[in-house]
């Protein structure tokens, strides 16, 4: 495999079960990204988009086929082993945000530090960082309820980001977002990109998706189409 592959799916599909009617979520998928790419996941609700984001997220495991992160058959782990892939490797964008609400936006990008065991200097200064990278350093100890939906997807992202991690996977990360706020956000996710950090989008969004360098069609649970954005 390439040394620039950070993400190789190998014929991965995922079944449910719901009673005794099997769920097709994924049908058998083939995809690689490699180190530095915006990749755009599109397709219409129930396509498996966001099943696979969660496989490669470490959040869910597939029925058969492989997922390597990094090289590593992450389902060859155990699931202390994946919570230390999900914290260490992976950012996480959610379209409803996520924050707990009784913390402000500072506390809350320190979660990852936390479990990380960084010390409290040390994940206060980063967290602080973090937050004035994506603009948000006069509202570092605003809680959610003191946010709009633009600044607190912001601080989503700034959490995202604690570990340095070498992807950020963002589910309808413009979802909950009027337009001029979710131009903002990809606008941020694009400048991330710039500086190396893997995106991968998942999108209904065409508007959304033509932002990054390449758009991925999934349509019932099938990769079918993989090309670049225009």
């Amino acid at each position: 495999m390439s040394d620039k592959v950070v993400v190789r799916i190998a014929d991965v599909k995922r079944v449910y079960y719901m009673g005794k009617i099997e769920v097709h979520a994924l049908r058998g998928i083939n995809l690689n990204i490699e180190k530095g790419e915006f990749v755009s996941i599109m397709g219409p609700s129930g396509c498996g988009k966001s099943t696979l984001m969660h496989i490669v997220g470490c959040l869910d495991r597939p029925s058969s086929g492989h997922v390597l992160l990094d090289e590593v058959d992450v389902d060859e782990l155990n699931d202390n082993d994946l919570a230390e892939i999900r914290n260490k490797k992976v950012g996480f964008v959610f379209q409803t945000f996520n924050l707990l609400p009784k913390l402000n936006a500072i506390e809350n990008v320190e979660l990852p530090l936390i479990y990380a065991g960084v010390d409290f200097d040390g994940r206060r200064k980063k967290a602080a960082e973090l937050l004035e990278t994506v603009g948000l350093g006069d509202r570092m100890y605003h809680k959610p309820s003191e946010l709009s939906g633009g600044q607190s997807q912001r601080v989503a992202i700034a959490r995202s980001l604690a570990n340095d991690p070498s992807i950020i996977l963002a589910d309808e990360p413009t979802g909950n977002l009027d337009s001029k706020s979710g131009d903002e956000i990809i606008h941020l996710f694009t400048d991330l990109n710039s500086r190396g950090i893997t995106m991968i989008i998942v999108t209904h969004d065409q508007e959304i998706a033509n932002h990054s360098k390449r758009i991925v069609k999934l349509k019932d649970g099938l990769v079918i189409s993989d090309e670049k954005a225009r």
